[in-house]
């Protein structure tokens, strides 16, 4: 499979010639580098690669580690193989990550920055990208890692630094929120419709993830006893939010047709630049392509991503209720519990009124699918792309929508929210989506406290979980939310799917009297035509009730999420070549 190395075509086409005449920059000397404006904008442009993810280990799956299926491990997700991470056999052996090389280019720019000929405040603007670029690589390596070297300068092969000991998560946190904070101050504010630039809006919307990451990490992970400092990690996520909220420079993409306002966010070429604020650029013309239609619809390239019936239960019924209230809900086949819910989840999944452009109809496809709950969110209409790479669709990195969830939940764990933060917030949500009773609830939800977060009593931050879940689903997210909140137990959670009332049985996902799927023992010595039999070996997959019940996907394997795995293993190569670095605790040393 070809790569997905595709992101934000900066370059100027009237200085097309002119940038062809001159060295490339990784052959410009110091002088020529830092000589004027225009060299620093070509620098500061490959500060961007760093923000295309890169194969991470711990997922199990290399090339498929693309934005728009950044949540395979989750527990809202089942893939074709449980990630290593989760059932026993990983150690340090296996671990990567502890790479420094963009860091560098980072520190080298910030430097030599002021050699340039430049008034001070369009230096300063670059400062505070390449700043801006130095939080997101130090906010990524305390996720993965927890304490970390914190290096500000460039360093030379031979230097002794490179072989210090880590730094505490509090200097390297603090490290990084004066970093975005330059970043912040410092960035030109005008608007990019792009969607393609670090604006001083997009440094405020990262500023607030990273501040409700911390906050949130301080707040329940006790053992760190760093709880008293979560309060200010969680106002600075709140203000930097707010900050973006009062300026009335985003809006969410609702034009009044809840039907297709959420998905075409990323279905676009050219993303809705009212609420996408980065987003990971694809160009037809340009040739700039991905392969989100071949990952999704693929039996053989595709991990098969699905999303779990745990999951699917979180989404509201259109007016509001919650699915989970109704009686029977549990045992309600996929054709009937589809319906009249959250005009999202027929924009995130494949229902079974979906058709292909052509008019083809095109429900849930086994082939595809473990569970029944075939993702449809990053996928174009578009049969023919179904098997080569070459979608066009922009995928976006960081959108307003997150940035009302961010402000949320932030007041929410403050225990400062109110009515007036959910109508500017989570009712705005749930508007766009259709839903017709958007006021906020005043009992809490046993099913979501049940399934998900049994240590939550408040109102508001049960409610701001779901939304963040429906809404940012598939979307990379979750995994370091569960990390936040320490929730990684959730992991360890079954993967299940539709609910099947019984074996050997045609079902008809969409109800145009053809049959799509039937579970059996064993594949008929004579196949219907169109027909996915899905053999239940009782091992690998088996039915919740025996003969009948929901799908349970991997069952024999189990998963555990110990502690330790908050934090990833160093990279055994990394603690030979240096002394002074010691393991995370729980893992293997040399």
């Amino acid at each position: 499979m070809k790569r997905y190395y595709l992101f934000l075509v900066l370059i100027l086409l009237g200085s097309c010639k002119k940038a062809l005449e001159r060295n490339p920059l990784d052959s410009l000397t110091p002088d020529e580098a830092f000589s004027s404006e225009e060299n620093l904008q070509l620098y500061i442009n490959s500060f961007y690669s760093q923000m295309i993810p890169t194969p991470a280990d711990i997922y199990g799956y290399g090339d498929f580690s693309n934005l728009y299926i950044g949540d395979k491990l989750s527990d809202i997700i089942t893939v074709r193989d449980v990630s290593p991470y989760l059932y026993g056999v990983y150690s340090a052996q296996q671990a990567t990550g502890w790479t420094w090389t963009t860091l560098r280019n980072v520190n080298y720019f910030l430097a030599n920055y002021q050699k340039a000929p430049v008034a001070e405040a369009r230096k300063n603007h670059y400062a505070g990208i390449a700043r801006f670029f130095r939080a997101w690589f130090y906010y990524n390596k305390v996720k993965q890692f927890g304490d970390v070297p914190w290096y500000s300068q460039p360093l030379s092969p031979t230097d002794e630094a490179l072989y210090k000991a880590k730094d505490p998560r509090t200097l390297v946190m603090d490290s990084v929120l004066a970093d975005i904070n330059f970043a912040c101050e410092n960035i030109d504010s005008k608007k990019d419709n792009t969607c393609s630039a670090i604006t001083k809006w997009v440094a405020l919307a990262l500023k607030s993830r990273i501040c409700l990451y911390e906050g949130t990490y301080r707040k329940y992970h006790t053992e760190l006893s760093l709880s008293g400092t979560a309060q200010t990690w969680l106002q600075n996520a709140a203000e930097s939010a707010n900050q973006i909220m009062t300026s009335g420079t985003y809006s969410l993409n609702s034009t009044g047709n809840p039907d297709k306002d959420y998905r075409t966010l990323f279905v676009s070429e050219n993303p809705p630049s009212s609420e996408v604020m980065l987003a990971s650029i694809s160009n037809n013309t340009l040739k700039k392509w991905h392969v989100a239609n071949w990952t999704f619809t693929s039996a053989s390239l595709g991990p098969k991503i699905s999303f779990v019936k745990r999951f699917i239960n979180t989404y509201l019924n259109i007016d509001g209720t919650r699915f989970t209230d109704g009686a029977g809900y549990a045992t309600e086949e996929f054709q009937d519990e589809v319906k009249n819910r959250d005009k999202r989840l027929s924009q995130t999944i494949r229902l079974g009124n979906y058709k292909r452009s052509d008019g083809s109809p095109a429900p849930p496809d086994f082939l595809y699918t473990f569970t029944g709950y075939h993702i449809l969110k990053f996928t174009t209409d578009d049969k023919s792309l179904d098997g080569i790479n070459g979608n066009f669709n922009s995928i976006p990195i960081i959108r307003y929508a997150e940035v009302l969830l961010n402000y949320a939940e932030a007041k929410a764990e403050l225990g400062t929210f109110s009515t007036d933060d959910w109508n500017k917030t989570i009712a705005l949500l749930r508007q766009r989506a259709g839903i017709t009773n958007i006021a906020m609830p005043t009992t809490i939800d046993a099913y979501m406290q049940a399934n998900f977060f049994d240590d939550i009593s408040s109102i508001p931050v049960l409610e701001v979980r779901r939304e963040r879940g429906i809404e940012l689903a598939g979307e990379g997210l979750r995994y370091d939310d569960l990390k936040r909140w320490k929730k990684g137990k959730l992991l360890e959670k079954e993967y299940d799917g539709i609910y099947v009332p019984e074996k050997n049985k045609l079902v008809d996902l969409n109800e145009d009297g053809v049959p799509d799927v039937s579970f059996v023992d064993q594949a008929p010595a004579v196949s219907v035509p169109g027909v996915v039999y899905v053999i239940i070996d009782n091992a690998s997959v088996k039915l919740s009730e025996g003969d009948k019940g929901r799908i349970i996907w991997r069952a024999n394997i189990v998963r555990d999420y110990a502690d330790k795995k908050y934090y990833a293993p160093i990279p055994f190569n990394e603690l030979v070549l240096n002394k002074n670095l010691v393991q995370n605790d729980g893992w293997d040393h040399p």
